[in-house]
């Protein structure tokens, strides 16, 4: 596998807009890629023999249409290359290398301990043995804010988290994005999860887990502010209360998984009938599913909480729908005490769960790197964001 190659002319505009599609079906006849793009039947037989020639385009069998006829199936070729998706979150990390059209070629994560460069090169390894093409973008999702340089790169906006990212050792010659892992799960949850019918109404991701975060999406568009920092509700002043100052992000100090467990353990009480500590928020979670008295005050507390800071949320934007995410905010038991806080605060608006579990994120980012895959390949801005 190489570095994704700029050699060679980039497509014409009937070309482009045919392997535009191509890409985006998977799998498609002429006269179908015909109609999607509103072209002439001639026109794309050329533009599917340019395809072809440059290795973007291949056969894949035929199809038998309703009048008996067989018409030539297209798939993209071995020159169009794939994409590598990286969550490197705060403590796990996971990366998908995918072909063009979306299809997952290779998987690893870091429960096994692999180190993040490790796991980056397991599946870069994987994608050469099966001849994926050409590694066309690379797009890390992180859990930063993540805003444009002067010179129109995007950027984390720590050192650490740049760290980290170079620490990945990708190749030289990829183009890589960086994006907010917040935000490429709430791409996730507008495409395949829970909001799936929310392009144009728009609506909040709000993610709490190890921090919190919220994921901004409006007319189908991530919202990303100034600075890159929209949706950083870390950032809300809190404490706010009179000879109390607000701390610098105090509010995912509090709102966290860390404080959570670090409540939990003033409130057990072992000698009383509690049982040992829980000392993470699943073994919390899973103690008061079984109707652990003290477990099930703590989570109700917790969903409460989630719930001012959703009306926060509601008051500023008026989204409609909020998505509840992230390790804790997407557990179950959490929708209730959470939707009650919030009718009791705020006006009408839809609470649900999300429904991609931990893999958001990385659903996200792969989104992200095959638009951007494609836009190397075609040399234009393409759909995705």
């Amino acid at each position: 596998m190489t570095a994704g190659d700029h050699a060679g002319p980039r497509p014409g505009d009937s070309t482009r807009a045919v392997f535009e599609v191509l890409a985006g079906a998977g799998r498609a006849t002429r006269p179908q890629l015909a109609a999607a793009c509103g072209l002439s039947k001639p026109t794309v037989s050329l533009a599917v023999a340019e395809l072809e020639a440059a290795g973007l385009a291949a056969r894949a069998g035929t199809a038998n249409g309703a009048t008996g006829r067989s018409a030539a199936v297209y798939r993209l070729g071995p020159r169009a290359g794939c994409v590598l998706a990286v969550d490197l979150g705060s403590t796990h990390t996971e990366v998908r290398g995918c072909a063009l059209d979306g299809a997952v070629l290779a998987v690893q994560g870091t429960d096994n301990e692999l180190r993040p460069a490790d796991a980056v090169h397991t599946v870069i390894d994987a994608l050469r043995a099966a001849a994926a093409g050409p590694l066309r973008a690379v797009v890390v999702a992180v859990p930063d804010v993540a805003g444009q340089d002067a010179d129109g790169l995007v950027r984390p906006a720590t050192a650490r988290i740049r760290g980290a990212v170079e620490a990945l050792a990708l190749p030289a010659g990829v183009p890589v994005g960086i994006e907010n892992n917040v935000n490429c799960a709430a791409l996730a949850e507008l495409h395949e999860g829970a909001a799936r019918d929310r392009d144009r109404a728009g609506f909040g991701y709000l993610q709490i887990g190890y921090g919190i975060g919220l994921g901004i999406v409006l007319g189908g568009q991530v919202l990303r502010g100034a600075n890159g920092a929209a949706g950083e509700v870390a950032r809300l002043p809190y404490p706010w209360a009179a000879a109390q100052q607000p701390r610098h992000e105090g509010l995912e100090a509090y709102a966290g998984a860390r404080s959570l467990i670090a409540r939990a353990a003033v409130a057990w009480r072992p000698d009383e009938g509690d049982g040992p500590v829980p000392h993470t928020a699943e073994q919390l979670f899973s103690l008061a599913a079984r109707g652990h008295a003290t477990a099930a005050a703590l989570v109700a507390g917790h969903a409460a909480e989630v719930g001012r800071l959703a009306a926060a949320v509601v008051a500023v934007l008026d989204p409609g729908l909020i998505v509840l995410g992230g390790g804790i905010g997407a557990n179950p038991q959490l929708l209730p005490g959470v939707r009650a806080e919030l009718a009791r605060l705020s006006w009408p608006t839809e609470v649900v769960s999300s429904v991609l579990g931990n893999s958001g994120t990385v659903l996200g980012a792969t989104r992200l790197a095959v638009a951007r895959g494609i836009q190397n390949v075609t040399g234009e801005e393409t759909a995705g964001h």
